[in-house]
């Protein structure tokens, strides 16, 4: 059994309209159930009205239903099946029922076609196609001229039938000349001579061309032996520039191999640059990104303490404006933030970094890198406002190193510089 033939089985029967769907692992094992079933379908399609038992439960029922079946293929379809084995109920049951499925599946093939061909035919009664009659009409136009051209030389040769008659009947009526057929027989016999000449003299010809062509063959073999004798010849001598050429032949290959290297190695650090600059690009890319979070963070830094230090002045600047004494006045003196911004100078000429409650001068510089407009402002109005403690410091002391008068004489300037500090 052959996939093949399995395949075609299945598909037949599906055709033919067999009610259960049978799958090619059913005949994997043998099955005499399903063969049984088949061959009964098949008879009955085949024959609708015969008899054959059904019974197959015991071995002789098995065996007179096969015989049956095999009986009653080879009286009324004419096929021959192996009863051995279709009573195996295997792949070589299926080789025997595809002849009978195959009979079945052809005539009805042959029905549906002759059934698409008079459908075909009523359809085409009510149609007519001009296009495709064109061949058909430029033949019979063909046919009609020559009827017409042949009728017209059969009317012409008919009308000549009279004299032709008198003439054969009068040759016929003539007795035979035995001259005459001597002289035609004489006539055949020299032509028939002369061909026979005429053949003998081509039969010459050929031996003479044959062995012209043999000494032309004769010549080429001499031609080649000396032809192959002079390349041998060739071969077994050593050109002179060989030696030279063997020579260059290696310096090429070593160049070769050189530029080979070279060009790999080339390839090679034009990667890594590739990667270095990459890499450089990429580095860079984050040293500003990191500069630029620094830049704004400073910025942020640099706002808060300046508004902190606007708030720390503003709380300076209340003082109690009671008339004390000049004891109360000196001492409250060092407490304002005057002093405390001498000593937080940072290194950059006389320019006063901090705020008034002091702090370090590191942080104070790197915040000067990226100070808005109007923290500038702000500081040029804090710096205005330090020179003035400054000049008011730089009293102080000179009135406190000099030979005084008494301190309420002192008291009305003091408050007035007082004031103008704020």
């Amino acid at each position: 059994m052959s996939f093949r033939d399995l395949r075609n089985f299945t598909e037949m029967m599906r055709a033919l309209g067999y009610p259960r769907l049978i799958s090619m692992e059913n005949f994997r094992t043998p099955n005499f159930v399903l063969v049984a079933e088949i061959l009964i379908w098949l008879v009955k399609r085949y024959e609708p009205h015969i008899d054959i038992p059904t019974d197959v439960d015991t071995e002789s029922d098995r065996i007179f239903f096969i015989k049956a079946v095999a009986q009653f293929m080879a009286t009324k379809a004419h096929i021959k099946l192996n009863t051995k084995h279709l009573y195996q109920a295997d792949g070589y049951a299926v080789k025997e029922m595809l002849k009978i499925t195959s009979m079945l599946y052809s005539a009805m093939k042959t029905k549906q076609m002759a059934l698409e061909d008079v459908v075909e035919e009523e359809n085409n009664k009510f149609k007519f196609d001009l296009g495709s009659r064109i061949s058909d009409l430029k033949a019979a136009r063909q046919l009609a001229s020559e009827v017409t051209s042949k009728g017209a030389s059969l009317y012409d040769l008919l009308g000549k039938e009279v004299d032709l008659r008198e003439m054969r009947s009068a040759a016929i009526a003539r007795p035979l000349d035995i001259n005459e057929t001597e002289k035609a027989l004489r006539a055949a016999i020299k032509e028939v001579l002369e061909s026979v000449e005429k053949t003998k003299e081509m039969l010459s010809n050929v031996v003479s061309d044959e062995n012209s062509l043999d000494a032309k063959i004769e010549k080429k073999k001499q031609d080649l032996e000396r032809n192959q004798k002079r390349l041998q010849t060739l071969q077994s001598v050593r050109p002179a520039f060989m030696d030279e050429y063997e020579k260059i032949e290696e310096d090429l290959q070593k160049q070769y191999e050189m530029y080979v290297e070279k060009f790999r190695n080339l390839s090679f650090l034009e990667s890594q640059l590739d990667e270095y600059h990459r890499l450089e690009q990429e580095r860079f890319e984050e040293t500003e990104n990191n500069l630029r979070i620094m830049q704004h963070k400073l910025r942020e830094e640099e706002r808060d303490l300046m508004r902190g230090s606007l708030k720390d002045e503003d709380s300076d600047l209340d003082v109690p404006e009671d008339e004390g004494s000049d004891s109360d006045l000196e001492e409250s003196r060092p407490s304002k933030p005057r002093l405390t911004r001498n000593n937080l100078m940072a290194g950059r000429g006389g320019r006063f970094i901090g705020n008034m409650q002091g702090g370090d001068s590191d942080e104070s510089e790197d915040s000067e890198i990226d100070v808005d407009e109007d923290d500038e402002e702000d500081e040029e109005g804090e710096e205005e406002e330090e020179s003035k403690d400054l000049e008011d410091d730089s009293l102080d002391s000179s009135l406190s190193k000099s030979n005084r008068p008494s301190r309420g004489a002192l008291r009305p300037p003091l408050l007035e510089e007082s004031d103008d500090d704020f």
